[in-house]
């Protein structure tokens, strides 16, 4: 006690010979974009004043961790107003001085654009741009995480950050999206990926406010499969489409006419009709046959329709077999390529 009372007179007067004489301190040129601001000087003489404005508070952070928080007011900096200074106090000085790095943090709501390029559960391409806004929730939590570790206190790093942070986050959300869901329920999907992103800005301090799509968009090639998709077809389906059609070039080009391409690979000519009805999502299921619409062509010849239950074509006598939906399959298949199910 004798000694706290005595560094504190040879603080008092050291004031006067060192020249540490009390400082107004506040974040003077804020606009609503920023961020945070560190005030530039890390000795801070005792009894200088900080001014919080409603919408900001105050960090007290030195050797990697945050020592404590001013809310909105005018605060005088001493340890019996600011009980957490103590630990700041430069001894050298007796209680003259204190060292630590202030931090104004902007608590407004803020604005971020995003943009790149993904791809949705069907791995069909999607480029993607739109709006975020956010908040900082937990000050000490955001300087401990975002701000302190690596000096970021200017608006452009900090920014850089907090979209690259968020860029990665909505990259993983339409991994785990359809098309379908983004293309006609973009309202919905913009909703889901606040929800679904909100915990990872909370990990370091920021509330996530809103998402917004702005625009989302796929490359021409894959247009088609997308126009399917939206119809309901099954996404299985139309790779299984795309790939025979493929083959079927390949074998045009090599003037094979659809026959045999080496052994055992054969054209699927049907594959290459538009998608029957027994291909719509949530249709295509075992015990539910899928029939109108549909003809039973044969999978190496195309002529049809072959007869229910047949086990031979009858117009190239090849050997057939049928799905639990009554759709005629090659006889190496293990899926139906017109509904998915597997073929025992």
């Amino acid at each position: 006690m004798v000694l706290d009372k005595i560094g504190r007179g040879i603080g008092k007067g050291t004031s006067k010979i060192s020249g540490f004489q009390p400082k107004f301190i506040e974040w003077k040129d804020a606009t609503p974009e920023d961020i945070v601001w560190r005030y530039p000087d890390e000795v801070i003489p005792w009894g200088s004043i900080v001014l919080v404005k409603e919408w900001e508070r105050v960090v007290f952070y030195r050797d990697g961790k945050v020592y404590g928080l001013l809310g909105p007011g005018r605060h005088v900096l001493d340890t019996q107003n600011i009980p957490f200074l103590q630990g700041l106090v430069e001894g050298i000085y007796g209680e003259s001085v204190f060292r630590a790095i202030l931090i104004f943090v902007n608590m407004n709501r803020l604005q971020g654009r995003f943009g790149g390029r993904s791809q949705t559960v069907e791995v069909i391409p999607v480029s993607f741009h739109g709006i975020y806004y956010y908040r900082v929730a937990d000050p000490v939590l955001f300087v401990n995480k975002v701000v302190g570790p690596d000096n970021r206190f200017t608006r452009s790093e900090l920014d850089e950050y907090i979209r690259g942070y968020f860029s990665t986050k909505i990259m993983s959300f339409i991994n785990e999206s359809s098309i379908r869901d983004l293309y006609q329920k973009a309202s919905e999907a913009s909703k889901k990926a606040t929800m679904v992103l909100r915990k990872a800005f909370e990990e370091i301090g920021l509330m996530l406010e809103d998402v917004v799509f702005e625009g989302i968009d796929v490359p021409p090639e894959y247009r088609e499969r997308v126009f399917w998709i939206l119809q309901g077809t099954a996404p299985a389906y139309l790779v299984q489409q795309e790939t025979a059609r493929k083959f079927a070039e390949a074998i045009k080009e090599t003037q094979a006419g659809g026959a045999v391409l080496g052994a055992g690979m054969v054209a699927i000519p049907y594959a290459l009709q538009p998608p029957p009805p027994g291909a719509q999502m949530g249709q295509a299921q075992i015990g539910q046959p899928s029939l109108a619409g549909y003809v039973a062509r044969c999978p190496y010849c195309g002529q049809g329709p072959i007869p229910t239950g047949a086990k031979f074509c009858p117009f190239c006598g090849k050997q057939v077999k049928w799905c639990v939906n009554n759709h005629v399959v090659p006889v190496e298949a293990n899926y139906c390529p017109a509904c998915g199910v597997r073929v025992q």
